[in-house]
């Protein structure tokens, strides 16, 4: 039986941490050769999330110089700042609060 919350140290990282680490690389653009080498993702599993992503419109795919590059969409920048709040809710108490990522990402989003 998994018992909840599941350790951090856990070496399989979680679906929604993958999906947030995906939309941190892609927020000025990005390959999808970039988004799997800076995600440590495999092929097959880069473009599950890729679908599931551009199904929920949490990233866009445009044509740039006949490539496709993968960008955040305004609905990923909320879903990123959420998940930023989250962790920093759910993190011990011992631990530092993370404030710096949440603001990077409202700093991030006044001025893109």
């Amino acid at each position: 039986m998994n018992s909840w919350p599941a350790k951090t140290s856990s070496k399989r990282r979680e679906k929604l941490s993958i999906m947030a680490e995906v939309l941190e690389i892609a927020k000025e653009g990005a390959l999808k050769t970039q988004i799997m080498y800076k995600a440590n993702l495999g092929f097959t599993p880069v473009n599950e999330y890729l679908k599931f992503m551009l199904e929920l419109k949490l990233i866009e795919k445009v044509a740039n110089a006949g490539k496709d590059v993968y960008v955040t969409t305004e609905k990923g920048l909320d879903f990123l700042q959420h998940q930023c709040e989250l962790t920093n809710l759910l993190k011990n108490e011992e631990e530092k609060p993370r404030k710096t990522a949440c603001s990077a990402h409202k700093l991030f989003r006044q001025n893109g």
